[in-house]
């Protein structure tokens, strides 16, 4: 399929791909409970990092990450690496004009398909690749990833999905029509989106590790910041969760949306008995109630518990479980992850599926750069696709931006249009010196400090 005609033309070039650099990024955030939840009480969020780098005269890059919590970060580095081979040496300019020709080679390359197939840590070091390619493409037609989307042809854009598995729910020609329709009034949107950008919510104060005075504390900056939503994190004791609850519904008053999220802590019936314990406090949704897998567990707990609403998909496999979900009529907020499924290709095709069956996305965000990179889809999607920000927010965390290039932008509680070209997925060169592992200048001193301390103790 030929490439998208909107697009700036980008001069042909013989330059290829002739590196993939991967990086095993670690913040200890676990020291300060940061990130900490009933599932995960010591993350160290992290990052596993992928540069594409090219022969290209003005020495062309490609940047994208799978996000990890600490340990895993050595075998997902270690997936990244394993699909080298179909990348070194490839075109600059057929990648960049067609990312969908990469996305289907690795999700069919049988002997790692295997290890999933299109599930776990293989498909997230595909969503890396995948995601670094895009950003390639990106800055090449010097634009930033939410304006390229929105600007392509509806015809190219249906080619980059795959719809192997999907055309039950969507076929080609349904998700061509969105495409036009969304194209309609896109101007217009892309005013405003620049004007105002788009709705977030934060969960800085919810984490479970937290004291109730440092969630009050930050949960009265939040609605300060211009927040219009709130999210915590329960699931460990019933009894903390509606004391923390109490406490942040009086901080913020009966006119902001508090979401609860449990993290896949419990069992169906444990959801249900737990989230309507917590509705006193007007909960707005609950968010991973159970197994991501189980969808119609969660289709279970909806019909339940309504009218709180469910929200789900941060861990859903791929564009395969989310047409279940929907199918099943499992979510009333469906939330996408820039990271977890096989990159921008695959979030094209659950986008898509959401529009059809008219279900608002809420991407998840926070962790390492996640932030930075799903504000582009959710963008996308309002300009050329969904046209509305009507109960739609994108997740904000405020650590670790500083560790990019392009950090996002909040602005009185949104989202700031990005205006760099590329996927806003370049970390900064210290912060890759500084944090990687083990033997980044920050975990070296860190190993030197506990060895004195301690001659058997070692960095985590």
């Amino acid at each position: 399929m030929d490439p998208p005609t909107e697009r700036p033309a980008v001069p042909p070039t013989s330059a290829r791909v002739v590196a993939v650099d991967t990086h095993d990024i670690r913040f200890p955030t676990s020291r300060a409970f940061d990130g900490s939840d009933a599932m995960n009480p010591d993350p160290d969020y992290s990052a596993a990092y992928v540069v594409l780098r090219t022969d290209a005269p003005d020495g062309a890059e490609g940047h994208g990450f799978a996000f990890t919590i600490g340990r895993g970060n050595d075998v997902q580095v270690a997936a990244i690496d394993a699909l080298r081979g179909h990348v070194i040496g490839r075109s600059l300019d057929e990648l960049c004009a067609d990312p969908g020709s990469l996305s289907r080679d690795l999700v069919g390359d049988s002997q790692l398909r295997w290890l999933g197939p299109e599930k776990g840590v293989m498909h997230m070091a595909i969503g890396a690749v995948v995601n670094a390619v895009w950003d390639l493409a990106a800055r090449r037609a010097h634009r930033p990833l939410w304006q390229l989307l929105a600007e392509a042809d509806p015809e190219w854009l249906v080619g980059q999905v795959d719809f192997r598995y999907i055309t039950d729910a969507l076929t080609p020609e349904e998700a061509l029509e969105l495409l036009r329709r969304g194209r309609e009034g896109a101007e217009e949107r892309a005013a405003a989106l620049r004007a105002h950008g788009f709705p977030a919510y934060t969960t800085s104060p919810g984490w479970l590790g937290y004291s109730d005075e440092k969630l009050t504390r930050l949960a009265v900056e939040a609605v300060a910041g211009g927040f219009r939503q709130i999210k915590l994190k329960v699931g460990a004791d019933l009894e903390d969760d509606l004391r923390r609850c109490r406490a942040a519904r009086a901080a913020v008053g009966p006119d902001i949306r508090i979401a609860v999220d449990a993290n896949q802590r419990w069992n169906v019936d444990e959801a249900i008995t737990w989230t309507k314990a917590l509705a006193e406090c007007g909960p707005y949704w609950i968010e991973e109630p159970t197994s991501p897998d189980d969808i119609l567990g969660h289709a279970t707990v909806r019909a339940a518990v309504a009218p709180v609403k469910v929200a789900t998909g941060e861990h859903a496999h791929n564009r395969v479980v989310f047409k279940q979900l929907l199918q099943a009529g499992s979510l009333d907020i469906l939330q996408i992850d820039a990271a977890r499924v096989g990159g921008v290709n695959e979030n094209l095709a659950i986008l898509l599926l959401a529009a059809k069956f008219g279900v608002p996305v809420c991407p998840h965000a926070g962790g390492v750069g996640l932030c930075e990179l799903v504000q582009h889809l959710a963008m996308f999607d309002f300009v050329a696709l969904s046209g509305t920000t009507e109960d739609r927010v994108i997740e904000y965390v405020g650590h670790l931006h500083e560790h990019f290039t392009e950090p996002v932008v909040i602005r009185d509680g949104h989202y700031t249009a990005p205006t760099a070209p590329g996927f806003s997925a370049a970390m900064r060169p210290e912060s890759v010196a500084e944090f990687t592992y083990p033997g980044g200048t920050f975990w070296a001193a860190d190993l030197a400090r506990r060895t004195a301390d301690d001659p058997k103790g070692k960095a985590v």
